[in-house]
Order: C-alpha cells, then sequence, then structure tokens
C-alpha cells in the first residue's frame, strides 16, 4: 500500500517501483479536502 498527498510524486515513485519488480493493481484518489488543489492518493501493489 503505498498513500501519497502528491499524485506527481506518487506517479514517480511507482514508475521507480515497477522497474524494481513491483506491479500496480489498483489506485484511487479520494479529495479529503473539498474545495482545495489537495488530493490523496492509495495504491495497492504486489510483488510482479
Amino acid at each position: 500500500i503505498y498513500i501519497s498527498c502528491a499524485p506527481d510524486t506518487q506517479a514517480r515513485d511507482l514508475k521507480f517501483l515497477t522497474q524494481l519488480g513491483w506491479k500496480v493493481i489498483s489506485a484511487k484518489p479520494f479529495d479529503l479536502f473539498p474545495q482545495t488543489r489537495h488530493i490523496e492518493c492509495i495504491a495497492a501493489l504486489e510483488k510482479a
């Protein structure tokens, strides 16, 4: 499980993790702070 409040950083890290043999099985954004630009994103990974 990878939880992030910075989708751009999470995308960068997930790309790196896939190169290390991990597979993203799901990812979902959560708008915990409505009316702001902040968003949380949770990704589930498994060893490929």
